[in-house]
């Protein structure tokens, strides 16, 4: 009965079955020139209906941070929420992977950026000032810190602005499924047909055990990648064992049964906490992140009866759901918590 994370799970069997097929197919090429991976170069451009340039690495923040690079010389500026996680959780990689390139931070509702907040900002950006960081890119967060999600709109009126100010538009998609599931849309709409130029294509939260890719919808932008690839660590030897599982993750449609799951256990959670006097949410629950204020009694409780989560801010926790979350886990805390606010 853990929420603290989706990172705190397993894999999916069908990554963990991709896995094993791909040890035992025997010897394969290195360094990405195997067939897997030449597999998930054309699935996932099929994915999104368009022709991409494919980069498996092993983490977020390898796929944040080179991604930045590719986009941002060091005198640039890469604009972000205040609460995003290349801002809070990286340790500095975005600016080291950039060679210096400095974090503007925006504030903003439920953990999105307004297209007028942009706007605003970027007027006061002294452009063409040599001795002020150049605005470069523009980093959003999808589904965001917050648990909500931008629509397609949303990200075409965000990147319209950016790209007035001739920026470059990244997306962190860690929990990119779950948005998707979210929306119902075609992926393609909340990307590069709304002028996103690359993705953060997470996984490892959704199921995978460890792989992430870094999608280029404009491969200009991809010539130099893979040296940048190679020099930070990630252009992995057995690269087909990160592909396998990427491979199985994009297959019959299997990375958005995975999210809309969790989406789902996230749904039951609020619907069934905001029952209880004095349960107040923080944030629309939008793909499979909770943060809502309980009583202290209940959040105690809850502890005391070892359900996993964070305490957020004061009297406001962080539950998250998982694609293997449990139907009964759910139940058992809104019983919990029914029980200890009475």
């Amino acid at each position: 009965m853990n929420f603290k994370s989706d990172n705190v799970t397993g894999a999916a069997p069908e990554i963990v079955a991709a896995l094993i097929e791909a040890n035992g197919a025997g010897p394969m090429s290195s360094y990405g020139d195997d067939p897997i991976t030449a597999r998930v170069q054309a699935k996932i451009s099929d994915l999104f209906g368009t022709d991409c340039a494919v980069f498996p690495v092993a983490t977020g923040t390898a796929a944040n941070s080179l991604a930045l690079a590719a986009l941002t010389p060091p005198w640039g500026a890469v604009y972000c929420h205040a609460d995003s996680h290349i801002n809070t959780d990286e340790c500095g990689a975005p600016e080291m992977y950039t060679a210096g390139a400095k974090l503007v931070t925006l504030q903003g509702e439920n953990g999105k950026i307004s297209a007028g907040t942009l706007s605003d900002a970027l007027a006061n950006a002294h452009i063409g000032f040599v001795h002020a960081v150049q605005p470069k890119a523009l980093s959003l967060t999808q589904a965001t810190e917050a648990g909500t999600v931008y629509s397609p709109a949303e990200v075409g009126a965000l990147a319209e602005a950016a790209k007035r100010h001739g920026m470059r538009v990244h997306m962190d998609g860690a929990r990119f499924a779950n948005a998707v599931a979210s929306l119902g849309c075609h992926p393609a709409d909340v990307t590069w047909r709304a002028g996103v130029d690359v993705l953060s294509f997470g996984a490892t939260k959704n199921g995978a055990m460890a792989a992430e890719a870094v999608v280029f919808f404009d491969k200009e932008l991809a010539a130099e990648f893979g040296y940048r690839r190679k020099r930070a660590a990630h252009l992995f030897s057995k690269m087909r064992f990160l592909s396998a599982q990427l491979d199985a993750y994009v297959t019959d449609g299997l990375w958005l049964r995975l999210a809309t799951h969790a989406n789902a256990m996230a749904r039951q959670l609020a619907e069934g906490l905001g029952t209880i006097p004095g349960v107040e949410l923080q944030s629309p629950v939008e793909a499979n992140e909770v943060f809502i204020a309980l009583p202290e009694e209940v959040i105690a409780g809850l502890e005391a009866k070892e359900f996993g989560f964070y305490r957020w801010e004061g009297n406001v926790i962080r539950l998250v759901t998982a694609w293997c979350t449990k139907v009964e886990d759910v139940q058992a805390l809104l019983s919990a918590a029914r029980e200890l606010a009475h």
